[in-house]
């Protein structure tokens, strides 16, 4: 199975490396291919945007949104087209936009997704609950089910 990464990037520390690398690991470890889009920054960006874009932000809107739009078709084309789960990481405080429509878009598409979220529930949109098909406190709590999952998978292959 192909697993895209989902979650803060624009509102974390350096881009929210640790959390993605641990379950990257944990989730190669269980037989699955990873695709996290923090990695793959370039995306189909020419050189010049990839290098200057964050600087368009304060300086130049429409080449800032024009490369960001580039950036949005990519990461969603992985979602439409390649990718047969996500794993979502919500926390309080580092909700972003690109995690929302990446959920939202895969909920469509009829996905498996994965909510890993520490936050109270009572405190997690809705809209994010709803297009979730399985939540969990932790990433060892994500883990220990999808261990389950391939113990079943073995046992009735």
């Amino acid at each position: 199975m192909l697993i895209y990464l989902c979650g803060a990037v624009e509102n974390s520390p350096h881009h929210a490396p640790s959390w993605r690398a641990e379950i990257a690991r944990s989730l190669h470890e269980l037989g699955h291919e990873v695709y996290d889009p923090v990695l793959d920054e370039k995306k189909d960006l020419t050189d010049q945007e990839a290098r200057e874009f964050r600087g368009w932000k304060h300086s130049d809107m429409p080449r800032f949104q024009k490369a960001v739009r580039k950036m949005i078709q990519y990461d969603l084309d992985w979602i439409e087209e390649r990718c047969d789960a996500l794993v979502v990481h919500w926390e309080e405080g580092k909700e972003t936009a690109s995690a929302q429509g990446e959920l939202t878009v895969a909920y469509r598409r009829g996905l498996p997704i994965y909510l890993v979220t520490p936050t109270p529930l009572a405190q997690v949109s809705g809209w994010v609950l709803g297009c979730a098909s399985h939540i969990f406190p932790s990433f060892e709590a994500l883990g220990e089910y999808l261990r389950g999952q391939r113990a079943r998978a073995i046992a009735y292959a």
